[in-house]
């Protein structure tokens, strides 16, 4: 079928956050939108003709409609070929396994990551390069400006593809493979972890785990990895049947959403291990019986750990986290002797370290943690990660984590989520405190002396490049730290979140409760900011 020009308007709103675009279901649903932004993207790849294309998203509401429309742009935009996922799904870790290993040139993923589906959720789209990468700046800021000036986009006047059906279909010249979505992804995991070991330790009728898929993308990965593969009891995966609007739940692993698997892992005889994933499987929250595992602590575990693991026992090169993630791992890598880098809130920071070879494994706070394997962080992957830990070591979740903290100290840590804050009073609170930045070193508060106040600035080792306006850091004389910033992620208001930490070695506190060893913190941080005042909140919406 011919391919057609269709004459269109700008939108002044395309600019992709921290993780693409995101935006309510019926703004993508607007005449136009979802074409402008993605004819912009393409039109920041004049090197697109002739090349492969992965496609796929985390099956939320509106992703089967979007993507027969891409496939109809990317016909009339000179891609050679598509590969897609069965009915449209691919895990993020799964697209970026995709496009590696066929070394496509990049890739759409569909998804609003951990925000809610349906009609009246979010929906998402975000493009990744051909290290299986989330964009740079240097290309979402391509697509951008191009977005406010685009008058026009090329579509194919096709019929839809079959998504259902596994093999080679075409839109004009252009091949479109329809694959299974979990296939590639399963077989990457088998060649990191001890298989063997991990089925040995689900199958020895003592061990009990539950994963929680959230009704989202990972349920599928998660029965064939774990309960097929890996031989654990059928019903280990719950809710693991993905649906278009995550059955009305909030698709966040944190311990206020995956509350299912919560309830259960802090019953009475609750299972050994417990483990969760978002939206679109990219994040992880780990949990032992009775017993939460903070993101922060988890990379620092895993990192301190990794040479009970195929792939990392020869040793790693270095590790990567996020500003706001605490400062657990640096103490690791300080005794590993390697490389430590902290970098802006954001996946596509890490992409340079580990194209470069100078880091492994990386994380975030937000439940984010993954390794050079691919280039996006990989829920499942984490989930995996542990349980060859738990088989090496033969130990529960909580002794491996107190025995971590007895070795290198435990960094006690919070976040505070006030989420749909509206955006004038949250651009008072962050300006309240960094008008009070520059006078803040030296004075004492909650029994601390400040040693630092600064808004957070990167330059990239690896291209110089310079980013600025990453959050707002206090730091104590005894290692402390408070941080405020505002989330990329969310599509009402904004999102202020307050990271609060502090770092202790005395053996008698190490299993005190974070909200009460850091309650000093948690007051300052909200007197600081005039939180309450501003808001009239007097509690965070989520707290992690």
């Amino acid at each position: 079928m011919p391919s057609i020009k269709i004459a269109s308007h700008p939108f002044s709103d395309q600019r992709p956050g921290t993780s693409g675009l995101r935006k309510k279901v019926q703004v993508f649903q607007q005449p136009h939108y979802l074409e402008n932004f993605v004819q912009a993207t393409f039109d920041s790849l004049p090197d697109r003709h002739g090349k492969t294309l992965v496609l796929g998203g985390d099956g939320r509401y509106h992703n089967d409609v979007a993507i027969q429309t891409i496939l109809r742009m990317a016909a009339a935009n000179g891609f050679a070929k598509v590969i897609v996922g069965q009915h449209g799904l691919l895990s993020t870790p799964a697209a970026s396994c995709v496009i590696r290993k066929y070394q496509a040139f990049g890739g759409l993923i569909l998804s609003a990551s951990h925000n809610p589906a349906g009609i009246n959720g979010d929906f998402g789209i975000k493009f990744n390069t051909a290290n299986g990468g989330p964009a740079p700046e240097k290309i979402t800021e391509a697509i951008y400006t191009r977005s406010l000036h685009l008058d026009e986009y090329f579509i194919s006047d096709s019929r839809d593809i079959d998504l259902a059906t596994i093999g080679q279909q075409h839109i004009d010249e252009m091949q479109v493979a329809i694959i299974d979505p979990v296939t590639d992804y399963a077989e990457l995991m088998a060649s990191i972890f001890d298989f063997p070991a991990i089925r040995a330790l689900l199958c020895n009728g003592r061990f009990q785990m539950r994963f929680d898929a959230m009704h989202a993308i990972t349920g599928p990965y998660a029965h064939e990895i774990l309960e097929k593969r890996l031989g654990a009891e059928l019903g280990t995966v719950i809710n693991g049947t993905p649906q278009p609007d995550f059955a009305q739940g909030h698709p966040d692993p944190n311990l206020t959403y995956a509350h299912d698997l919560v309830e259960e892992m802090f019953a009475e005889n609750a299972p050994d291990f417990g483990a969760a994933s978002d939206g679109d499987g990219d994040r992880n929250m780990i949990l032992g019986s009775r017993f939460f595992v903070t993101p922060s602590d988890s990379l620092a575990i895993l990192a301190a750990n990794a040479h009970l693991i195929p792939a990392y026992q020869v040793g790693l090169k270095g590790i990567a986290r996020s500003m706001p993630t605490s400062q657990a791992a640096d103490r690791v890598a300080e005794k590993l002797g390697i490389p430590m880098h902290e970098t802006p809130t954001g996946w596509k920071f890490f992409g340079n370290l580990l194209d470069d070879g100078q880091t492994t494994l990386c994380g975030e706070e937000s439940f984010g943690t993954g390794s050079d394997h691919i280039r996006e962080k990989d829920g499942l992957w984490a989930v995996l990660f542990w349980l060859n830990i738990l088989a090496a070591r033969q130990q529960s979740v909580a002794d491996i984590v107190v025995e971590h903290w007895r070795k290198f100290g435990r960094n006690f840590y919070t976040r505070y989520d006030y989420e749909a804050i509206p955006m004038e009073q949250a651009k008072q609170l962050m300006s309240g405190v960094e008008a009070r930045l520059a006078e803040l070193p030296g004075m004492v508060m909650a029994g601390r002396t400040i040693t630092y106040a600064d808004n957070f600035s990167y330059v990239d080792p690896v291209d110089q490049s310079h980013t600025t306006g990453q959050g707002l850091r206090i730091g104590f004389d005894d290692g402390a730290r408070l941080i405020y910033r505002l989330s990329g992620t969310g599509t009402d208001g904004a999102t202020l979140r307050v990271y609060i930490e502090s770092y202790q070695t005395e053996e008698s506190k190490l299993l005190d409760d974070a909200q009460q060893a850091l309650a000093d913190l948690i007051e300052l941080s909200d007197s600081l900011a005039r939180i309450t005042e501003i808001t009239g909140r007097d509690a965070p919406t989520v707290i992690t």
